[in-house]
């Protein structure tokens, strides 16, 4: 039987740098396999349990080589959990991408959003802020992305991710 690896998500409302990061997590994380969920929705349009589905098989791939994936995407425990390959893992860990919501609301209007979906994700940020610590195990870190350079946003996960990493040499 092979070892099972952890997987890593970066979860966050629409807004808080998910995609944004990827870049810096891919310069001082080679060893790891990043990816942004968003990145087929043209292909497989708005079919979330699909697309979890699909990254999570992926991961698990990539895990088959003896590497670690980091899929930054707003993915629920919940929602993974249901995936068929969720049991491939040695764990799932998440940590929370967060911004307040002025640089929120300027993020999301510059890609004409509406109000409606703006305050929809304001709410689910709060939320995600609020259960960070009862609705995760282990409770979810959070880093703020307001007014912090993106560099040090990736070395804030890179922390992260080595603390529960195991034996993977950096």
């Amino acid at each position: 039987m092979e070892k099972k690896m952890p997987l890593f998500i970066v979860t966050g409302a629409s807004g808080s740098g998910k995609s944004f990061v990827i870049g810096e997590l891919r310069k001082i994380l080679p060893e790891f396999d990043i990816f942004d969920p968003d990145q087929v929705v043209d292909f497989i349009g708005h079919d979330w349990e699909l697309m979890r589905n699909i990254w999570l098989r992926v991961a698990r791939g990539i895990a088959g080589s003896g590497r670690m994936t980091i899929i930054c995407g707003t993915f629920m425990p919940w929602d993974v959990e249901k995936c068929a390959d969720y049991d491939c893992f040695e764990h799932v860990y998440y940590l929370n991408l967060h911004c307040d919501k002025e640089a929120r609301e300027l993020r999301l209007r510059a890609r004409d959003w509406s109000e409606e979906m703006i305050q929809d994700h304001k709410d689910f940020a709060t939320w995600l802020v609020e259960n960070a610590d009862t609705a995760y195990t282990p409770p979810m870190p959070i880093v703020d992305t307001t007014h912090t350079d993106v560099a040090e946003v990736a070395l804030q996960i890179k922390g992260w991710v080595q603390r529960y990493a195991g034996q993977v040499k950096f």
